[in-house]
């Protein structure tokens, strides 16, 4: 597996959790509080634009052929990731997308 793919999947996890932090219920899941409009509208944007970005990675590396399903493999294993995380850990689900950029640095060095 290539450094690659593991950006997609891990900006595609971000960007599933930015849309589900912009929404009111999970935020209050995960800050014990309600979001301000502007904060949500600025979480599904980000979600939107990290989503693309993933996207834009896989077909990159992948090509036109190939990118567009890897990006769906990607986004399927970062929403299952994110199903099965926010239930029972939801700050550990935010912790993960913050720590898996030192962790894609390393797969990539390898």
């Amino acid at each position: 597996m290539s450094a690659a793919f593991f950006e997609g999947v891990l900006l595609a996890y971000v960007g599933m959790l930015a849309l589900c932090l912009g929404l009111e219920r999970h935020y209050k899941q995960v800050w014990q509080q309600a979001p301000a409009v502007w904060l949500r509208r600025t979480l599904r944007a980000t979600g939107w634009v990290a989503l693309a970005g993933s996207f834009a990675i896989c077909v990159l590396h992948w090509g036109w052929a190939m990118g567009p399903v890897g990006w769906f493999g990607a986004s399927s294993m970062a929403a299952l990731a994110l199903v099965l995380l926010l239930p029972y850990g939801p700050r550990l689900s935010v912790a993960l997308a913050a720590l898996g950029w030192p962790l894609l640095a390393v797969v990539s060095l390898l």
